[in-house]
């Protein structure tokens, strides 16, 4: 089963729900980084996941 890659192009349209803030990528864990909402947004065969409830927390 092959992996479908995250199109980074998609960086540009896409910002955090909760805090409309920059997202920033993170290949080898598949997730898109909220810094200003301490989140982590999962990344599915290629499609980022944008729901808070899906959203990993990020440690301090």
């Amino acid at each position: 089963m092959s992996e479908t890659k995250f199109d980074r192009r998609m960086l540009e349209m896409l910002v955090c729900p909760i805090t409309h803030g920059q997202l920033v990528y993170d290949s080898e864990k598949q997730e898109l980084i909220s810094k200003s909402a301490h989140l982590a947004y999962p990344i599915r065969d290629g499609i980022p996941v944008m729901l808070p409830d899906e959203a990993r927390k990020l440690e301090d």
